[in-house]
This record gives structure tokens, sequence and C-alpha cells, in this order.
């Protein structure tokens, strides 16, 4: 009975998870936004960076450059982004933007996109 359950139960799991994970992304608020397009075009050299949904804005205090590397207050912790997650493009929004992914090993920067440190 159980392994029936089980059998029964994981493919209405894996069928509704990418529904609720596309929904998770993208919820509609930046939808008119002049930046939309080129938010969504954005990728650093670990992939697309997803678009400003998926992104948070970054206050001068939670980032700074340590040597010659950025890093990122996020969480209680300063986390080095690695220079292939950096957007070399201009910045177009003017805000410094981080693309954090938290899994089981911490916190890693999927992209990263410098302001103007002040």
């Amino acid at each position: 009975m159980m392994k029936r359950l089980i059998a029964l139960g994981l493919p209405v799991l894996l069928a509704a998870w990418p529904l609720h994970h596309a929904l998770a992304r993208d919820d509609g608020r930046y939808a008119n936004s002049p930046l939309k397009a080129w938010f969504d075009s954005l990728k650093s050299g670990r992939g697309p960076c997803c678009s400003d949904a998926d992104g948070l804005a970054v206050s001068d205090p939670d980032w700074d450059m340590q040597g010659t590397h950025y890093r990122v207050h996020l969480d209680g912790e300063w986390i080095v982004v690695p220079d292939d997650a950096v957007i070399t493009e201009p910045n177009r929004s003017g805000r410094t933007m981080v693309w954090p992914i938290k899994g089981s090993l911490g916190t890693s920067i999927r992209c990263f996109m410098p302001g103007n440190l002040s």
C-alpha cells in the first residue's frame, strides 16, 4: 500500500514542481518596466541571471571589494563573488544587484552586477 502511495504521489509532486517554480520566478510586477528585456537578457559566465524579480538589490554597506574581488554580505556572512559571476556590461539600472543561489552547501553567487561604490 505504501509503495503504491509513493508511486502515485511522486509523479504528482514532480508534475506540480515546475509550475510552482515558474510562478516563483516571475510574479509579473516588473512586466511593464522599460528595463525588463534588459534584465531578462543579463548573463554571467555562470549562465543567465534570470530577471530583476530574481535578483536582490544590495545597499552600499553590504558590498565592497576585498583585494581584486567583489564580495557581498548576505544572511549574516560575507561571500566572495567569483570572477565569472560578475556581469561586465554597463549597469543600466544603477543599483548593485546580486543573484544568489542557496543550497545545502551554503550560498553561491550566480550573477553580480556592481553599482557605484560610494
